[in-house]
């Protein structure tokens, strides 16, 4: 119930709002439904996949996927404070070009074919993160721009 106010009083009613809700379901929620990629046996390859590799920059690749859905799903309520949510959702776009740095890193041919054969659909989840946030960054400011200026004709 108190939930169901909440998001009917003035989170629901924002448009960053619904940006951020949709960086947190495509960062957090997409990364189990669509491949990073398939490798040379065909076998498609997830993000929770990388925690079994052994490999520790596919593990740092996994926890940043989360860490990122969880700073646009803080943000989401932290619509009282303007500037803090700002600065949380560049803080997320950050983290997602780190992850799209990896994410080209290991979707090149690092040694003739051995890791990566075939690029998922799975590649453009930090594109469309970071697509998302930059909308919402925006609305944000120009929320905060609309309250400066009410503030001054006081």
């Amino acid at each position: 119930m108190y939930f169901c106010n909440l998001l009917n009083k003035t989170m629901i009613q924002r448009i960053q709002t619904i940006y951020l809700l949709i960086a947190t379901i495509a960062s957090g929620g997409l990364i189990f439904f669509l491949d990073l990629w398939k490798n040379v046996e065909g076998n498609a390859f997830y993000v929770m996949d990388a925690f079994s590799s052994g490999n520790k920059l596919l593990v740092v690749l996994s926890l940043l996927f989360f860490i990122s859905a969880i700073l646009t799903f803080i943000a989401i309520f932290l619509y009282k404070n303007r500037k803090l949510q700002f600065v949380i959702g560049r803080f997320s776009i950050l983290i997602n070009f780190i992850l799209l740095g990896i994410l080209v890193y290991f979707s090149q041919n690092l040694s003739g074919e051995t890791i990566v054969s075939e690029k998922g659909i799975g590649l453009i989840i930090p594109i469309l993160t970071i697509v998302l946030v930059v909308l919402a960054n925006r609305a944000i400011k120009r929320d905060e721009e609309l309250v400066k200026s009410v503030d001054r004709l006081r």
